[in-house]
């Protein structure tokens, strides 16, 4: 059993990249912060096992598309980004938005996806959080604190819920470019004003068809030749990434997880 109680120690107020809902988005936006879009896809020619966890979760949390002939899944991620202390952290590490603070910091340490295991030394909190002296809070998946475990099957639920809008949101900025899944990230970072616009406009039409042109013919990016040369194979759209090239469309930054590799390599 685990047992925590937070120390107010702002470890975890400093450089993050916090995961947002779309209506968490807008108030990140209209409160002057810088909104990061970082996306990530994967082939999708068959439905997955019904006890396949992380699949389900990841068609959950998706939107359907399509990369050249072959279906996809894209997963679209929408990011705080800030260096240093978050913009709402007060000198004496109070949060400045306590009450409105987004769902990933309520629940913070727990997990929000359900295959991850909780893992405390993964976590920022200094070790006297974890005393056996503060209230119990996790074992074997279970949190015990009714409130966090409520907060974490919201943000489960709001987060297959915005997928839709998510793609909604994707066609009226015009971007089209996700990593390979599980190998990084393509990170767009919206002008303010228009990802504002383009998040308001898709909320309002959340409940109306989409359209096809909301359904994107998706690139493939990779600093791993060899995936490059298997996505081509399957006809998909893919291109090797370098910062130093001019991309078509919007700008983009690549993140990936493993050192770059040509096929040679």
């Amino acid at each position: 059993m685990t047992h925590f109680a937070c120390t107010m120690c702002g470890k975890c107020c400093q450089d993050l990249r916090l995961p947002l809902s779309v209506a968490e988005s807008v108030s990140w936006i209209r409160r002057g912060g810088t909104l990061e879009v970082f996306c990530d896809a994967v082939p999708w020619p068959v439905e997955p096992a019904a006890d396949d966890v992380p699949a389900q979760h990841k068609r959950r949390v998706s939107f359907a598309a399509a990369s050249g002939s072959q279906p996809i899944r894209v997963i679209v991620t929408l990011v705080a980004a800030f260096d240093g202390p978050c913009p709402n952290l007060r000198d004496d590490m109070r949060c400045d938005i306590y009450d409105e603070r987004p769902r990933v910091c309520r629940i913070y340490p727990a997990e929000v996806v359900p295959y991850l295991k909780f893992v405390p030394a993964n976590k920022l909190c200094p070790p006297e959080a974890w005393s056996a002296t503060h209230p119990p809070f996790e074992q074997n998946g279970r949190i015990f604190d009714a409130e966090t475990a409520e907060i974490i099957r919201q943000s489960r639920e709001t987060t297959a819920q915005d997928a839709d809008v998510k793609q909604r949101v994707m066609a009226l900025l015009g971007f089209t470019a996700a990593a390979f899944s599980n190998e990084g990230f393509v990170i767009y970072t919206p002008d303010p004003a228009a990802a504002l616009d383009a998040l308001e406009t898709a909320i309002a039409a959340a409940s109306s068809p989409m359209s096809i042109e909301a359904i994107h013919d998706w690139t493939f990016v990779s600093n791993q030749q060899e995936t490059v040369e298997a996505l081509r194979s399957i006809k998909a759209k893919a291109t090797a990434s370098d910062p130093h090239d001019p991309q078509e469309g919007p700008a983009f930054q690549y993140l990936g997880f493993r050192p770059a590799q040509s096929a040679s390599h």
